[in-house]
């Protein structure tokens, strides 16, 4: 019998298989951090399909993490001005239980809100569904989805009529050119770039693209790196399509057979020649031609990209208008090619797959949609109109819903809002204003604890069996390795419990998460993202596996599984066909004008995770990372008499911020960088989102957390990080 457990790593979207052992080995000596604490040991799993046993920095240093300022016990206070004082499950469930009861009474279910994560297991999504969207009747379930990957979700829809990414792993060792866009793959999802750098090392004639206004180590490593202005994206790929026409790089008999709505498409490129798009975008008409003759000489084009794209107010048009360029030139259903999103978080495709945004329902579905409803409503066995027709309220809504008293409570579990939201000083003050908060996590303090009125402790990786699906679409069973911390216990058995308190026995009557996930797969059944065929008892003999993969005696006439989505050319709309999405470039929401004439952009670094809740307590990252920073461009830092390490704060119409320079050729002039990552517990005023806007993608409602207008103010004081040593206030 092994003694490594296998599982998957819980950070980013790649989905890195891991092994894990306990730290005591027969014949070995007890594995121990630096403190002489006991340490779980971790290597890649090379069995793995996706990962093939690679793993960075942070899946490598993951278990550090796991008994560190952990959130032991319920806690409560009845308000934000009062200390917490520590609560029997029992109680806290009855607290919980009633206010929800007063709320549906008094104002209905659409006062109430959850917000979860892509930190949850499949389970957890799925339980919350049924608890929200089915039992009581509120669709207000986002996720921090919603910040990361709800373009996407909405592109594909549009021009596939499905979600789905179509590609898979082994297409970045297949193809003939990598277009990455909005992606610092490098240090973002670096298994991944892994990958395609040894492939494109060896293989001499494969071209890498990559478009960012920062020269990444991503940047570094391609053939052509287009240091495009921000907001610039779409006059980018009209301009490439552009050419391709122009050229004859168009393969016309699949645009014929397979696709709609090319004229109209026609019209708009027309209008994105070489010399205005190379203005527009600050590069070469050279460079950008030589971009269209890479894309358009290439048998098999594969584009990659990420939050450059996605966290924008033409989040959706920019990926359909790289799902043009696809379409155009038939790059798809076939090997090396394909545009393929890169997931941000290890779960967030299986929190789509299981309806954990606003707008959908588990399987594919829509709430907009009467059949789709009536499904899901038969198959919980509610009655007919339980389930609303209103998309629920967003993450920002919630925000919003805060101020102007719509939400009455707000449960928030696995994110940490109070730094991940845009324009941070609104949304703390709408957290203050909150009449009943109640924060599910594994960690204390978080900058949103701050602000809740109810703790509840969560299991988090390697204390609780479940299931991932990563952006390949391969799902993997994390089996628990270890027993939860005292009283913590997983989320979907909290949201289980307060269903059956509520009076929904026979809806929340799981035993374990197994039972959770065959009743979920059966909600794919016929849908795009059909997994009928895998439970976990499948995936822990047969290993992780990519979905479609439908019942044996389903998939008797037909492929049960597929690397590839649409390899036969027929696409999830009505007629079959993939559509054309026709945009012109509006740019930016906030474009910087005299008052505020930089750009701001905004990042990971690869040793950090979003806000630190874990990173942040392990010891060799933050050596890694030791501080937050602004990058700038030498000749504007000589304009402003900014010198390397010299304190500068950072002014937007909404907040401020102070950062040491690094002046660096790597960010182009006119736009600043900062990294994400640091909160209110690990620095003094570094929140990046302190001066980003709400403003989002009308299709997708995802914010542009990706640009907003600066001002630079150099100022001689040093800025100093807090040197935390956060101590848990349980015992």
């Amino acid at each position: 019998m092994s003694e490594f457990t296998k599982t998957l790593c819980p950070y980013c979207g790649v989905g890195c298989g891991l092994e894990v052992s306990p730290p005591a080995q027969h014949g070995k000596a007890t594995n121990r951090d630096s403190q002489g604490n006991p340490n779980w040991r971790v290597r890649g799993d090379k069995a793995h399909p996706s990962s093939q046993g690679m793993v960075c920095v942070k899946g490598a240093t993951i278990a550090e993490s796991l008994d560190k300022n952990r959130l032991h016990y319920p806690m409560v206070r009845d308000s934000l001005d009062q200390e917490f004082r520590r609560v029997s499950w029992d109680e806290a469930f009855n607290i919980i239980t009633q206010r929800i009861q007063t709320v549906c009474f008094t104002q209905g279910p659409e006062a109430l809100c959850m917000y979860g994560s892509g930190q949850f297991q499949t389970e957890d999504y799925y339980i919350a569904q049924k608890l929200m969207k089915g039992c009581l009747g509120s669709n207000n379930f986002d996720a921090n989805s919603r910040l990361c990957m709800s373009s996407a979700v909405a592109g594909y829809i549009q021009s596939f009529g499905a979600d789905g990414p179509p590609c898979c792993y082994e297409d970045l060792e297949l193809t003939d050119c990598a277009f990455l866009i909005g992606t610092n793959t490098a240090e973002c999802h670096p298994i991944v770039f892994n990958r395609l750098e040894k492939y494109h090392k060896k293989n001499r004639k494969v071209k890498m693209i990559v478009v960012d206004p920062r020269r990444t180590p991503t940047a570094e490593a391609a053939d052509l790196h287009l240091a495009i202005r921000p907001g610039t994206d779409i006059d980018l790929l009209n301009g490439i399509a552009h050419l391709l026409m122009r050229w004859n790089y168009i393969d016309t008999m699949f645009m014929d057979d397979c696709t709609s709505n090319f004229p109209a498409y026609a019209e708009v490129i027309r209008h994105y020649p070489p010399e205005i798009v190379a203005s527009q975008c600050g590069i070469s008409i050279e460079d950008l031609e030589t971009a269209a003759h890479y894309w358009g000489e290439s048998q098999r084009v594969l584009s990659l990209w990420s939050m450059g794209v996605n966290q924008s107010s033409e989040g959706t048009a920019k990926v359909r208008t790289i799902i043009n360029l696809h379409l155009m030139t038939g790059q798809i259903g076939k090997p090396g090619a394909g545009p393929f999103s890169l997931t941000g978080q290890p779960n967030a495709m299986g929190g789509r797959e299981a309806g954990g945004l606003a707008h959908l329902l588990p399987g594919y579905r829509t709430v907009k949609n009467p059949q789709h409803r009536a499904e899901v409503e038969k198959f919980w066995g509610l009655k007919p109109g339980q389930i609303s027709p209103n998309p629920g309220l967003t993450a920002w809504d919630m925000i919003t819903g805060l101020e102007n008293g719509v939400v009455e409570l707000l449960w928030i579990a696995a994110t940490n809002p109070a730094v991940s939201m845009p324009d941070l000083e609104r949304t703390k003050k709408a957290l203050l204003r909150s009449p009943f908060t109640i924060y599910q996590d594994a960690y204390y303090p978080t900058e949103t604890s701050a602000y809740a009125h109810v703790l509840l402790p969560a299991a988090q990786w390697g204390e609780k069996t479940g299931v991932m699906t990563n952006s390949e679409r391969v799902v993997t069973l994390c089996s628990a390795f270890r027993q939860p911390p005292r009283e913590a216990k997983a989320d979907w058995e909290i949201f289980a419990e307060v269903g059956r308190r509520l009076g929904f026995e026979r809806e929340f009557a799981f035993a374990n998460s197994a039972e959770v996930y065959a009743e979920f797969v059966k909600l794919t059944s016929d849908r795009p993202c059909d997994m009928t065929g895998i439970n976990h008892q499948q995936l822990q003999t047969e290993g992780p596996t990519q979905w479609p993969h439908l019942q044996e005696s389903r998939g008797a006439e037909r492929e049960t599984s597929g690397k590839r989505l649409y390899t036969d050319l027929r696409f999830h709309t009505p007629d079959g066909r993939a559509r054309f999405g026709a945009y012109y470039s509006k740019g930016l929401a906030e474009p910087p004008d005299p008052d505020y004439p930089f750009v701001l952009t905004n990042g990971r670094l690869y040793g950090h995770w979003h806000m630190q809740t874990r990173t942040g307590r392990i010891e060799k990252i933050c050596k890694m990372h030791p501080e937050p920073f602004i990058e700038i461009h030498p000749r504007d830092a000589a304009q402003l008499g900014i010198v390397d390490n010299q304190c500068v704060e950072v002014r937007s119409r909404r907040g401020k911020a102070k950062f040491p320079a690094k002046v660096t050729k790597a960010i182009a002039p006119g736009t600043v960088f900062v990294p994400m990552h640091w909160g209110s517990l690990w620095a003094d005023n570094a929140e990046a989102n302190a001066l980003t806007h709400p403003e989002s993608c009308p299709d997708s409602l995802q914010p542009e957390l990706k640009a907003c207008a600066v001002q630079l103010i150099p100022i001689s004081v040093e800025v100093t990080v807090k040197d935390y040593q956060l101590q848990s206030s349980q015992s």
